[in-house]
């Protein structure tokens, strides 16, 4: 049975770091891609990052460049996004989801997804 289950989220104030976790259960990390999306009241999902280990290849939607860093331990099979500097609008409900081989930036790629991590980021 596929799950992924997120945790780390929590209140930040702007300027701090947060770094989530995606614990992932019934298979295995190396063939698939794990992406992280975010989603807040009123606003459109968003897709943050992905790790795909098919590849070796990343993505990050332009606007946490240079801030989030996703990072996996596939034999804890784990995937991790750490966020620097953090901003208010980086407040959302961040979700861990799994794709096929690939990354996308698109939510209807991913077939699995976790229960989500608040994050809030205020002073």
């Amino acid at each position: 049975q596929v799950q992924l289950v997120e945790s780390g989220g929590g209140l930040v104030q702007p300027g701090g770091s947060l770094r989530l976790s995606c614990a992932a259960s019934g298979f295995t990390l190396d063939v698939y891609a794990i992406g992280w999306f975010r989603q807040a009241p009123g606003k459109q999902r968003e897709g943050v990052s992905c790790i795909s280990t098919y590849d070796g290849s990343t993505y990050y939607v332009d606007s946490v460049k240079g801030r989030f860093t996703i990072s996996r331990d596939i034999a804890a099979k784990m995937v991790y996004l750490q966020m620097n500097s953090l901003k208010p609008e980086d407040t959302a409900a961040y979700y861990c989801a799994r794709s096929g081989a690939y990354c996308s930036p698109y939510g209807h790629m991913y077939g699995y997804w976790g229960q989500g991590t608040q994050v809030t980021v205020s002073s």
